[in-house]
């Protein structure tokens, strides 16, 4: 067991890897000024909640261990740079880790991951998130749209058949996605083209067609809602739970995602459009080791019909 001792508050790196950890404790959070902790290749089954308090905290390793969960209070280190939590048990990913505004390199490798948090779309640092070797269906739809983020690597995730069109042109890795299996885990939402079916995010209600003339109700409230207080979202307690549903209210302050021809948000419907990947510049990379495609994600019939990945 980790005991930090009252006179190591001053220590600013700590490598343990290798020696069959089980449990991070509590005195951990006494460590303010670590910048470095390293405790891959243990055999953690719990971090505690105090891992929190180490806000000076750069770098984070826990890969090759037992986790099957992180605590929320991960998102409370703002100086965090690296984050390696790869070889684990991992279901979800905590909602407050896009709070970690100085996150660089994110590797969740080798989980058990079936979706990736729309909130993770938000980190203004991130440069690289690396997510291979999981059971992703579908990823965030506005996932690759902060200039930042350039390097994106899903390999081998065998249910996922489409890439949002903001990582066209980025540093792709989607080498052994896309072979013909079955989703089991969850009931997703999916549109086909031609002989390809790709799964979407479980908050989209519903999928707009070419022949759609009107948006549906609900969709035009949260735009419009929307853009009267864009300027307010940073604090969402300018609308009660009694005005609006708390679902409402958390959509309000992250959209689905974002139509990939003009920027308008959207909440609950979009218009998906594929693009085969041998028609972009990673074909010669990926040729016969993958069936993903791009898949654009407009907020209307108009968009849907003009945009043009390749434009």
């Amino acid at each position: 067991m980790l005991v930090p001792s009252n006179q190591s508050t001053n220590t600013y790196v700590i490598y343990l890897h290798s020696n069959n950890i089980v449990v991070v404790p509590e005195a951990i959070g006494s460590l303010v000024k670590l910048q470095c902790l390293d405790l891959s290749d243990n055999a953690l089954e719990i971090v505690c909640p105090e891992i929190g308090h180490l806000r000076a905290l750069r770098h984070l390793r826990l890969a090759n261990n037992q986790l099957q969960f992180l605590p929320p209070e991960v998102g409370d280190l703002k100086e965090l740079q690296t984050l390696d939590i790869s070889t684990n048990r991992l279901l979800t990913l905590p909602e407050r880790l896009h709070m970690c505004l100085s996150l660089q390199y994110l590797t969740v490798d080798r989980n058990r991951l079936w979706y990736v948090p729309r909130h993770l779309c938000q980190l203004p640092s991130l440069n690289e998130l690396s997510m291979a070797g999981n059971r992703l269906a579908f990823l965030p739809l506005d996932l690759g749209r902060s200039r930042e983020l350039q390097y994106v690597y899903v390999d081998n995730n065998i249910h996922l058949k489409g890439l949002p069109s903001y990582l066209y042109n980025k540093v792709i890795g989607c080498s052994g996605c896309g072979a013909p299996i079955q989703v089991s885990e969850v009931k997703l939402l999916s549109f086909s083209s031609g002989q390809r079916t790709v799964f979407l995010p479980a908050e989209v209600k519903a999928i707009g067609t070419e022949h759609d003339h009107v948006l549906p109700l609900q969709e035009l409230a949260m735009r419009s809602l929307y853009h009267t207080y864009h300027s307010l979202l940073k604090d969402l307690n300018f609308l009660s739970p009694i005005s609006l549903p708390r679902s409402l209210l958390e959509l309000l302050h992250c959209p689905l995602g974002h139509c990939h021809r003009c920027s308008e948000p959207m909440f609950t419907i979009v218009y998906p459009k594929l693009f085969p990947l041998r028609e972009t510049p990673m074909a010669g990379l990926h040729q016969w080791r993958t069936t993903v495609s791009f898949v654009a994600y407009c907020c209307s019939t108009q968009c849907l019909q003009t945009f043009d990945l390749l434009s």
